[in-house]
């Protein structure tokens, strides 16, 4: 309950049915804008206490993502804890359905980590409150889309700091070659940026290798490497003050979550002149997508709105230059502002 008051909830939701082996949560952050929106993730979990954070955690983070994209949506997540076995997964999702539906309407599912479009078809026999089912138009996968977004945001922080309107030549180190690691690299590749790659999983570097002649370093370099663009897109919390004062990039834009260890992490980056692109704001292509297509049915009005990460990054660039204030403090004011 302390840690939802900090997060600024909101509404917290469980359900349990037995017979299907059903354990829910959804956590619906902030309705002021319209129906919250968020994934449905099925994982295992260590306790139940680590799910409800994973929930409200998340939720949070996707008020801020609609926010400050300027999406009719408020933020939120659904949680299934994953039983051992499922003897009748029809039954489960549809039983979670009818969860979904409960709520009126003030929360909108969608795909995320354990779950699939064939999951969403199943729900949507209970509730129209549901995207990226087959039909829906919405990717099952959205790391292309928070790839694009990503690399908009790389390239209205180079145009910002470098001046450059190319990214031909720019150096862009990536940690993480997983689908939104690759899936970016393959778009900085196109338009001829030097890739450099780091990953502990070497299946995943070595298809990056062989694709698109990347060089690659030790995980542990990343941080330390001469570069134009430091992209984390890995884990949270990376940037810490062991990492912050070994980094040599100009840059850092990614698609990792929460990569700050803490909020203030973000003025000590802006005191050493390394300009920080919002995590939030450039990761947010999948949810965009989903929201849009929800609302309009619309690709092309989706692709434009996740192009347009440009624009709002670059806004926030000429504010903090302005204001002399680090660029995570405004993205979550005006996040905070509109969520009112």
């Amino acid at each position: 309950m302390r840690y939802a008051e900090f997060l600024g909830f909101g509404e917290i939701h469980t359900k349990i049915d037995e017979k299907t082996g059903l354990k829910a949560i959804i956590a619906i952050h902030n309705l002021n804008r319209g129906p919250a929106i968020g994934g449905c993730r099925m994982i295992t979990y260590k306790t139940v206490d680590k799910a409800y954070e994973d929930a409200m955690r998340l939720a949070h983070m996707m008020s801020f993502k609609a926010a400050i994209n300027n999406l009719s949506h408020g933020g939120a997540k659904a949680v299934l804890i994953k039983p051992k076995v499922i003897k009748d997964r029809e039954a489960y999702f549809e039983k979670f359905g009818e969860f979904v539906n409960d709520l009126g309407g003030r929360y909108i599912t969608a795909v995320d980590s354990g779950t699939s479009p064939q999951e969403m078809d199943i729900i949507a026999r209970r509730t129209p409150f549901v995207t990226c089912t087959t039909k829906s138009g919405a990717e099952s996968d959205p790391s292309p889309l928070t790839a694009l977004g990503v690399r908009r945001g790389i390239q209205a922080a180079v145009k910002f700091k470098l001046n450059r309107d190319s990214l031909e030549g720019i150096h862009v180190v990536i940690q993480g070659a997983g689908h939104v690691g690759y899936h970016l690299a393959q778009e900085l590749h196109k338009l001829g940026a030097k890739l450099t790659i780091a990953d502990v999983n070497l299946k995943a570097l070595q298809r990056c290798i062989d694709e698109l002649n990347v060089n690659v370093c030790h995980p542990d370099e990343v941080y330390s490497l001469e570069a134009d663009v430091f992209a984390p897109c890995a884990l949270g919390s990376i940037l810490n003050l062991n990492t912050i004062n070994q980094l040599k990039a100009k840059i850092i834009a990614g698609s990792a979550n929460n990569q700050l260890a803490h909020h203030h992490y973000g003025a000590l980056l802006h005191e050493r002149g390394i300009l920080y692109a919002p995590d939030f704001l450039i990761n947010a292509g999948g949810l965009i997508h989903v929201a849009v297509i929800y609302d309009h049915g619309d690709l092309k009005k989706s692709m434009e709105q996740i192009n347009n990460i440009y624009n709002t990054v670059y806004d926030i660039f000429e504010r903090s230059a302005h204001e002399n204030r680090a660029t995570n403090e405004i993205a979550e004011k005006i996040a905070r502002d509109r969520l009112r």
